[in-house]
């Protein structure tokens, strides 16, 4: 049976088992409705009226390059402007980095139908063939890669070198910007990702340094090539638009490298001074030579930066000879580490960060002529302190930060949901990296799977975003499917594709953040920091994370906006929050309650979106427009209007409700931690059971709710509203769905 046959046999089978268990689901009692089948097929999907396509405004680019203003993005109009996207990745059996050209044409339009504006274009400088290499440390799933099908990145796998360009792929890349653009949906373009450098690109060390993290900022040749990769993607002629990437205005953004600071690896002992027992290990281990290069450029900037005397007391405290050079401090070192060595070996490696940057940007505006903002990289751990990567990130045209919520690569225990930890969310993760007078943007963010709670993240990111006034969000991660050859299943930690949850609240979040539903806080808060505090925070134990900031009250980012104002100069911090449950932002539409870290609830209540995010039959909990009696533990279900109109008043509205997901015969282990067995397709939904009541629908004499399936088309009849004394009351999950249409007749 071929994959298309087998594709409408699950799809019949789902339909028939949904109703059947819809039944049954909505006449117990449990407090646990029974999953049901659902399916995504982005392949099948057409236009619904339950799109999103509304926020775009006409094809990408249409209005101008992006620039920098006034701390945020602008468009050439001068219109603000905000990303709201994916990574596009191909790590999944069955998914392509590069989709060919019918498939880029049916991505690019379920793209835009559920919101994204934007695509952050990540492993581009991947080989063209797969090779045996792990998603950035991840525990993948048994589906995932590595495979030898579709070719993955633009460079050529069989040649003896890395700076040949497989002409195919860039044809599916031209291809691929060229239909994103006609549905409105900007690029990012990412350089230096998990590049494998080889033996003919004449790079020292090159079977031991793998993707060269750390390496890139200051090996001369891996600079070169660096440089000579970006010339030849950015200096490309489209041959679709007509267009060098470069003069491209579809093109939004330039990231220069990925998950790679020098300040990193330092705080994580990457000097170790001993091999490990297998060679080294890409992301801590330095190599000889390039140990003996970085060491002869610390001693060099020693001697333009600091006293004769200093240089002494450094020889002394190494217990080394004058004349000798200066090693850097070892493993366990810095803790106890006088002020005097461990300022110096901060202060070298930030000059390291900083001048790679400047130069690499210089580089690109004026040999390459790239004319968008750039970002160097991204504050991307929480396990070590910020404030002196900040350094450099504060001297570039955007702040760019990565965050995951309970990351399987993080061991121990997970499937624990956010919104009980109000204190420990990513929001407040992201926003220990916002500086004042940049934009904001970030570029990987992700509640990965498997989780029983991950449909907490897309309204609560979406709507705290909003709050603090941040430019894009980027979700790790979208990938093309290769027609035939994918099945209807999660199939990795990160791949969002095809999971029922994230794809119902795209739209809901392309809503909130790309038109503004939520207000941004009425009061911004800064904080400001000493080179003592610097250098203090980059010794504190990881209890202090994320902000390694005694004194900072962690809620702050939850009520008011947050920023950093100033490094090098005058600390200063905001005077701490009183006792606050619910965490009410200062506009009053975001509230975030607990009961002793359990059953948490976020509510969103503005005029044209709606939401209740978590344990919502714990809590009596209801917003302007929107209450909820549900037979379901945890579900978030979210209002938004779809004609621009406040609910109040709308006559087309995006219901959905969400909840747990999971693939067939899919098995947690014995802490509930991770699987044990992946399972299988179809992908199934927890419906959401019970009644919701929409409220104070101004004149209305008729509310109507649509069912929808996984290609927003209609599932079986329109469910007609009760009209009882709070509003218009409505029965959910029967069948079996994650959105409803809503028409008001008025």
């Amino acid at each position: 049976m071929d994959k298309r046959a087998r594709l409408v046999r699950w799809g019949r089978w789902a339909a028939i088992a949904s109703a059947l268990l819809g039944a049954s689901a909505v006449g117990a009692q449990s407090d646990t409705p029974a999953l049901q089948p659902f399916t995504v097929d982005h392949e099948v999907r057409v236009d619904s009226p339950a799109d999103a396509r509304f926020v775009h405004d006409g094809p990408a680019g249409s209005h101008g390059f992006i620039r920098v203003q006034d701390g945020h993005l602008y468009r050439g109009d001068g219109k603000r402007f905000r990303c709201w996207g994916f990574n596009m990745t191909g790590w999944a059996k069955g998914s392509a980095e590069l989709p060919d050209h019918k498939a880029a044409e049916t991505y690019a339009a379920a793209l835009a139908r559920i919101g994204v504006n934007c695509v952050r274009l990540h492993f581009l400088d991947r080989p063209d063939t797969a090779l045996p290499i792990r998603n950035e440390g991840a525990s993948i799933s048994p589906t995932a890669g590595p495979f030898t099908h579709p070719p993955r990145g633009l460079i050529r796998g069989d040649l003896p070198d890395s700076r040949h360009f497989n002409a195919d792929q860039l044809d599916r890349l031209d291809y691929w910007i060229a239909e994103l653009k006609k549905n409105g949906i900007y690029a990012d373009f990412n350089l230096n990702v998990g590049r494998v450098f080889k033996s003919g690109d004449n790079v020292p060390d090159v079977d031991l340094i793998n993707n060269a993290k750390g390496f890139t900022y200051f090996g001369p040749e891996l600079v070169a090539l660096q440089k000579d990769y970006a010339k030849q993607l950015l200096g490309h002629r489209n041959a679709y638009t007509g267009l060098r990437y470069a003069d491209d205005p579809a093109v939004a953004l330039v990231e220069v490298v990925n998950e790679n600071s020098l300040l990193e690896f330092w705080a994580r002992n990457w000097l170790r001074g001993e091999r490990t027992k297998d060679g080294p290990n890409y992301q801590l281990d330095m190599t000889p030579h390039y140990e003996a290069l970085l060491v002869r450029m610390y001693n060099d900037w020693l001697v333009k930066n600091r006293k004769p005397a200093e240089i002494a007391e450094l020889h002394r405290m190494a217990g080394i000879a004058d004349g000798q050079p200066v090693p850097f401090m070892r493993r366990g070192d810095h803790p106890d580490a006088p002020r005097l060595r461990l300022d110096a070996e901060i202060a070298f490696l930030t000059s390291v960060e900083v001048d790679f940057h400047a130069e690499m940007k210089r580089f690109l505006k004026d040999e390459v002529g790239v004319k968008v903002p750039i970002i160097p990289m991204a504050d991307h751990t929480y396990f070590m302190a910020n404030q002196p990567l900040l350094r450099t990130l504060i001297k570039s045209d955007i702040v760019d930060a990565h965050v995951y919520w309970q990351h399987p690569a993080i061991y121990g225990q997970r499937n624990e949901p956010m919104v009980n930890s109000p204190e420990l969310s990513t929001i407040l993760k992201l926003a220990r990296s916002a500086v004042a007078g940049k934009p904001f943007t970030v570029s990987e963010v992700n509640e990965p799977f498997p989780t029983d709670y991950g449909a907490e993240m897309i309204p609560i990111l979406a709507s705290y975003a909003s709050l603090q006034d941040w430019d894009a969000v980027f979700f790790y991660t979208f990938e093309t499917k290769v027609a035939g050859e994918w099945t209807p299943m999660i199939t990795d930690h990160f791949d969002m594709t095809l999971d029922p949850v994230a794809m119902a609240q795209m739209p809901v979040g392309a809503i909130i953040f790309l038109r503004g539903d939520v207000s941004a806080a009425k009061t911004m808060l800064t904080r400001s920091y000493s080179t003592d505090q610097i250098s203090e925070a980059a010794r504190l134990p990881r209890a202090a994370m994320p902000y390694y900031t005694p004194g900072f009250d962690v809620r702050i980012p939850l009520v008011h906006g947050s920023r950093v104002s100033c490094l090098d100069c005058k600390p200063s911090l905001p005077a701490p929050l009183g006792p606050m449950n619910p965490i009410v932002s200062d506009t009053g539409e975001l509230s975030w309650l607990t009961d002793g870290g359990k059953n948490g609830l976020v509510s969103v209540n503005s005029p044209r979106s709606q939401a209740l995010v978590g344990f919502i039959s714990a809590n009596k909990v209801e917003t302007r427009n929107l209450s909820a009696q549900i037979r379901n533990r945890f579900a978030v279900i979210t209002l938004s209007s779809l004609d621009g109109k406040p609910l109040n008043l709308s006559n087309r509205i995006l219901l959905t409700t969400t909840g747990r997901v999971e693939n067939s015969g899919q098995k947690w282990d014995e802490r509930g931690s991770n699987l044990t067995v992946w399972g299988t397709a179809p992908t199934l939904i927890e419906p959401i059971n019970g009644w919701v009541t929409l409220k104070d629908l101004e004149g209305a004499i008729g509310v109507f709710a649509q069912p929808l399936d996984g290609a927003a088309r209609p599932i079986g009849k329109e469910i007609s509203g009760k009209m009882i004394e709070p509003g218009w009351e409505l029965p959910i999950g029967n069948p079996a769905t994650t959105s409803y249409l809503i028409r008001v007749e008025r």
